[in-house]
């Protein structure tokens, strides 16, 4: 946990809210991020799904509550979303390819910021759209550094291997290949939070035609420089008093 705040309930109960950040967590997972007492996880877990902050998926697992998108939603507009624009548009130009940030949500992805190519043939993908977590380059980079039992579990019936999930942790950047839809191919990379944690992953993406068999090759420095700003930016705006 972090430094805490001298109210000792508080902070137990703020590491659990982002220890469920990155998706849905078993209640023996939430005590080995957490380094909280079985009980007490349990204990506070349950008095926050009461409040609507925590909920529960169909497997039972604690994951981030309705409550918390109301609550954002009152606070003013998400500060991913805000900073991202900017920087998805500066992609959009230097690469002439539709561009997105996808965030997992439960077990999609979802796109939460997005700056399409604006003629030609382009890779449409709207803002809100959800997306399986079992094909596509940011899907990978989702998976990519998660733990190993959420790991193992994202693979199923994926498109893609834990090799291919090693490669993208080692190069920090994924491609894909008509694994989402035929002919269209992309490249993510991690976007992350204050903590170092994968928050978000941003991509380009269009035809194979356009960005060949190898997008990576090509368009993988553009794709972790864009992605790497905007880590950069969130943690810049986190330490502002």
């Amino acid at each position: 946990m972090t430094t805490g705040s001298g109210v000792g309930v508080l902070d137990k109960a703020a590491a659990i809210l982002n220890a469920l950040e990155n998706g849905p967590t078993t209640l023996s997972q939430l005590v080995e991020l957490t380094q909280i007492s079985r009980p007490t996880v349990h204990r506070i877990a349950q008095s926050l799904a009461h409040h609507g902050l925590v909920g529960r998926d169909l497997h039972g697992r604690f994951e981030l509550g309705s409550r918390l998108v109301e609550l954002a939603s009152a606070a003013g507009e998400d500060r991913l979303v805000s900073a991202a624009g900017p920087i998805l548009l500066k992609l959009r130009d230097q690469t002439g390819e539709s561009t997105q940030v996808f965030r997992k949500q439960g077990d999609f992805r979802v796109c939460i910021a997005s700056a399409e190519r604006p003629v030609g043939l382009r890779d449409t993908i709207p803002v809100g759209t959800q997306l399986s977590m079992k094909a596509g380059s940011a899907a990978q980079v989702l998976l990519a550094w998660e733990d190993n039992e959420r790991m193992i579990d994202g693979l199923h019936h994926a498109r893609f291997t834990p090799t291919i999930l090693a490669g993208v942790r080692r190069r920090g950047w994924a491609q894909s290949l008509g694994e989402r839809e035929p002919g269209v191919a992309s490249v993510s990379a991690p976007i992350r939070g204050q903590s170092g944690r994968v928050i978000a992953a941003l991509s380009m993406s269009g035809p194979i035609e356009r960005l060949t068999r190898q997008p990576g090759k090509i368009f993988h420095e553009s794709v972790v420089a864009a992605a790497n700003e905007l880590s950069e930016l969130l943690r810049a705006q986190a330490e502002r008093p």
